[in-house]
């Protein structure tokens, strides 16, 4: 495990709020009444050698589901798209592949702004991820559900969200970092859903890349990704890295 943390890491951070943590196979349990994860990895989310995940410790280690517990620790994590990400582009990659899970569930982009405690922490986690090897390869982002509640909060995302680029590029060293971002599956209110997702697919930055989530099933909730789901989207970013970004990195 040493020998591997050593190794040469291709590296990517996972942040926003609980689609990217992962919701997938959360469910109520009839008894206790409380909310479990079903325990059920499919195939394309099964751990490999070649994948690792920095610990909320800051350690490296064997990256399996559910990848973001011990980050998003409110909440009950379950499958999101990190692990089948992992798996689609670890053929294509340098080394292992590094996860830096980051994200956490019910939080507005405000909360990820530079001197906030989300974006200190995924900033300090990014900088250790490197420090015994390996490099910072993207930064995949799903989040903006909780900034679909009002005119203002939809309005604003755009600016909210090139600025953090600008600052997480400028923070990390890395001006030409690729970012892959997710246009919104849900939210709050339709119509201001519909502002965010606007504003996310229509970002026009150097290196900044967007797959759109609308239309992947929804749980019960109509808010979270299935599994399933959350496995197509996974493909998807990889999809997307290996299309605009692996050649040149």
């Amino acid at each position: 495990m040493e020998e591997m943390a050593q190794s040469t890491k291709t590296i990517f951070i996972l942040a926003g709020q609980s689609n990217m943590s992962g919701r997938g196979g959360v469910i109520k349990d009839s008894h206790s009444n409380q909310k479990l994860w079903d325990r059920v990895v499919p195939l394309e989310c099964q751990p490999h050698p070649s994948i690792l995940r920095l610990s909320a410790k800051l350690k490296w280690e064997p990256s399996i589901e559910q990848i973001h517990a011990d980050i998003d620790t409110k909440k009950v994590c379950g499958v999101g798209p990190g692990m089948s990400f992992a798996n689609a582009v670890k053929e294509r990659v340098t080394g292992v592949v590094g996860l830096v899970p980051c994200a956490v569930g019910g939080t507005a982009i405000k909360e990820w702004a530079r001197g906030e405690e989300l974006y200190e922490n995924m900033v300090k986690r990014a900088k250790e991820s490197v420090k015994d090897g390996g490099e910072i390869k993207g930064l995949l982002w799903f989040q903006g559900e909780s900034d679909t509640s009002t005119q203002i909060e939809a309005n604003a995302y755009r600016g909210n969200m090139e600025k953090l680029i600008e600052n997480v590029r400028e923070d990390l060293g890395l001006p030409s970092l690729p970012i892959i971002q997710v246009a919104l599956a849900s939210g709050l209110d339709d119509n201001y859903m519909e502002k965010v997702r606007e504003a996310q697919l229509n970002i026009n930055l150097p290196n900044v890349a967007c797959v759109d989530a609308k239309g992947l099933d929804l749980k019960e909730d109509h808010l979270h990704l299935t599994t399933e789901s959350q496995v197509k989207l996974g493909n998807m970013l990889a999809d997307a890295y290996l299309k605009h970004f692996a050649a040149s990195s």
